[in-house]
């Protein structure tokens, strides 16, 4: 059926459509729709090549093979670190409350090994963004860090090469690492909360520039999201030819989108991954979930999924500055693309969303550009591991 779109005449951007290459962004106009084809689920603990299908956090389509890869955020504990090779046939994907997985077919899986060979110990590892990068043949990767009692570990952005052997690593800012208390809200705190880091990877149009993002703000930036406020995540940029970090903006993080069943209850919400789709411009994923909760229209999973289109252009480049606390900054601008809370099955039913964390731009379907999402199931068997298909109707 057709979402809800808000156009974005205000934006100064305009998009155009191709096959086998992005979208682009220049201009000063944007009037797209997007319509949804339909969803494949693949079951619970289903096994390929030795390995439990699940955790699946990114997405991203090559064009040149019509594949796509995808990362899962196993963290080593029911096989190693890994990616996996897929295709998607979009014609077999269902408008239904039970859709079933034809047209999803796992080719290979490739463990990603360490810097000096090997797979990654067990919970050594947290892999959760991944991009191909066609024009190097390279892979890149993000390890979301960890500030546990279990220890600290540091966000980490790596290049791969296709067989999964480690290539290079990115060089993150000092002030992203975790120091001070496992539970990031004493005195003195700084870097990464547990579990709201890395989360994602983006590449520029033009090939150039590697981007992440902090999935909620540093904690000597602002507290995570709660269900009155909002955080501040970072959305950090490399230089992909020298690996040095470079602009950083802010991106503000929309408060939990419902209250939970019972008081006190898990939430959160967070940017799980996003698209530039022109010069600082992006598609941004912004995942709430809430323990129980009751969506109205909507499946009673926990989750609300909403798109942005984000404009970095006149945010503040605030690389190097390691508190943000008390301080003005412009943020990255944002407007609501469509909330898939609110999409139907053609059945009627409501479209029983996932922990989706992975968007990529995908090949063309009925003569349209189309966008492809992924759940991360977290390897339980109450959540989904999900593929979500769009299509791009250009105005």
């Amino acid at each position: 059926m057709l979402m809800r779109i808000i156009p974005l005449a205000a934006t100064a951007l305009a998009i155009s459509f191709s096959a086998a290459v992005p979208l682009h962004a220049s201009g000063d106009s944007i009037n797209f729709r997007l319509s949804y084809i339909g969803h494949q689920i693949v079951p619970n603990k289903t096994r390929f090549n030795g390995t439990i299908v699940g955790g699946l956090s990114s997405l991203d389509y090559n064009p040149a093979t019509g594949n796509y890869l995808t990362i899962s955020d196993d963290r080593s504990k029911t096989g190693p670190a890994r990616f996996y090779e897929l295709s998607l046939d979009l014609s077999q994907f269902q408008s239904s409350a039970v859709p079933g997985m034809a047209g999803v077919i796992f080719h290979t899986v490739t463990t990603i090994q360490q810097v000096d060979g090997g797979a990654f110990e067990k919970h050594s590892v947290d892999p959760e963004g991944m991009r191909f990068d066609s024009a190097r043949n390279k892979i890149y990767w993000c390890d979301e860090g960890q500030r546990s009692v279990s220890g600290f570990r540091s966000p980490a952005v790596r290049e791969m090469n296709s067989d999964g052997s480690h290539s290079r690593e990115f060089s993150v800012p000092s002030y992203y690492a975790p120091h001070g208390s496992n539970i990031g809200i004493l005195p003195g705190d700084n870097g990464i909360y547990n579990n709201l880091a890395f989360e994602s990877l983006a590449i520029s149009v033009d090939g150039a520039i590697l981007y992440t993002a902090t999935e909620n703000g540093l904690v000597q930036d602002s507290p995570p999201a709660t269900i009155l406020t909002g955080s501040r995540s970072r959305i950090l940029s490399f230089d992909i030819a020298s690996g040095k970090s470079g602009a950083e903006y802010i991106y503000y993080i929309e408060p939990v989108a419902f209250v939970t069943a019972t008081l006190g209850g898990f939430a959160t919400n967070g940017l799980s991954d996003f698209i530039a789709i022109g010069d600082r411009q992006f598609i941004t994923i912004e995942r709430s979930f809430a323990l129980d909760a009751v969506i109205p229209g909507g499946a009673s999973t926990g989750f609300t999924v909403r798109l942005y289109y984000a404009d970095a252009r006149d945010a503040t480049d605030v690389s190097g500055v390691e508190s943000l606390a008390r301080q003005s900054i412009r943020p990255v601008r944002k407007t609501l693309l469509v909330d898939l809370s609110q999409v139907k099955n053609k059945d009627g039913s409501a479209l029983a969303l996932g922990n989706i964390e992975g968007i990529t731009l995908g090949p063309r379907f009925n003569g349209k550009n189309t966008i492809v999402l992924v759940a991360d199931d977290n390897f339980n068997k109450h959540q989904l591991t999900q593929f979500i298909a769009l299509e791009i109707n250009s105005d």
